[in-house]
């Protein structure tokens, strides 16, 4: 059996549980993805990404959904062995990859946005995903977080943003029409990710950042980049802390990261001092007094 076979198995056979059956739970219970959609899915040579690109064809293929889907990957400026390296997982995996090249890596470093390079990086290759997605008449563009970049988001947005925010499963483009974000990895853990990895003897990227030395796949915090940005750098990121605390709270409780997770389901307005919808404020003060 060819070694993308042994691969495509893995995924509906020994990790059916863990990977297959979550990643269809998101796909169903999130509607991500419908008859008559064409999929775009990103992939930017990690682990994630390619992942998903394999579930997707595997959805595409055995799935009752009629959909297309086009791969694609684009290149920022990546270094020669780190490009190579995508192409050859490509043909390892049997994705039939697109590479579009692009010159953020040079805009970001031409001067003008060294001051804050991760987030206009993240911005730029919003925009160019979002204009390959039109070209290609794609309705939907898929990423691959999962559900530990979920949890680590809405901690992220609590410890360092000073509002409760998480990552969708969905989410509808403002700036281009018909276009709609989805991440149908949102159920499936990193841990699995890595033992499938290890099982089939992968390897991939975990960081092809132009502007760092020192890489250690952690993800950037930009929900809009792709899964392997400039912000990917190195155990000190804000990212890598949030990963690390609810590592050390899961000694203490081992559900610690489900129940974080469900949280963003059980929300009790009731009990909020205020919050926001559609950009409005609201005030708990606003009913208070009518409630007698």
């Amino acid at each position: 059996m060819e070694k993308y076979k042994e691969i495509e198995r893995s995924i509906i056979k020994k990790y059916r549980k863990e990977i297959w059956s979550r990643f269809v739970k998101a796909v169903k219970e999130y509607e991500l993805i419908k008859d008559g959609d064409k999929v775009m899915v990103c992939i930017s040579g990690g682990k994630d990404s390619f992942l998903l690109a394999k579930c997707i064809e595997e959805l595409k293929k055995h799935g009752e959904t009629k959909f297309d889907a086009e791969y694609v990957c684009m290149n920022p400026g990546y270094s020669p062995k780190n490009l190579d390296m995508i192409k050859e997982n490509a043909k390892i995996l049997n994705v039939d990859l697109q590479i579009f090249n692009s010159n953020i890596f040079e805009v970001v470093d031409s001067g003008v946005f060294k001051k804050s390079p991760c987030y206009f990086c993240a911005r730029m290759r919003r925009g160019h995903l979002y204009s390959k997605a039109k070209e290609l008449g794609c309705n939907k563009i898929a990423l691959g977080h999962h559900f530990d970049d979920v949890i680590e988001t809405t901690l992220l947005s609590m410890f360092y943003g000073s509002e409760i925010k998480t990552m969708m499963p969905k989410l509808k483009s403002d700036n281009y029409e018909g276009l709609e974000l989805i991440r149908p990895l949102f159920l499936v853990r990193e841990e699995a990710v890595l033992a499938w990895k290890r099982s089939n003897d992968l390897t991939f990227l975990n960081c092809a950042c132009k502007f760092t030395e020192a890489c250690t796949g952690v993800k950037s915090q930009s929900e809009f980049s792709l899964n392997t940005t400039i912000g990917d750098i190195a155990d000190t990121s804000k990212r890598a802390e949030v990963k690390n605390l609810i590592k050390a709270m899961k000694v203490i409780n081992p559900y610690v990261d489900s129940n974080i997770f469900k949280s963003t389901e059980n929300v009790n307005i009731d009990t909020l001092v205020a919050y926001k919808k559609n950009g409005e404020y609201h005030s708990f003060l606003d009913e208070y007094d009518e409630k007698g």
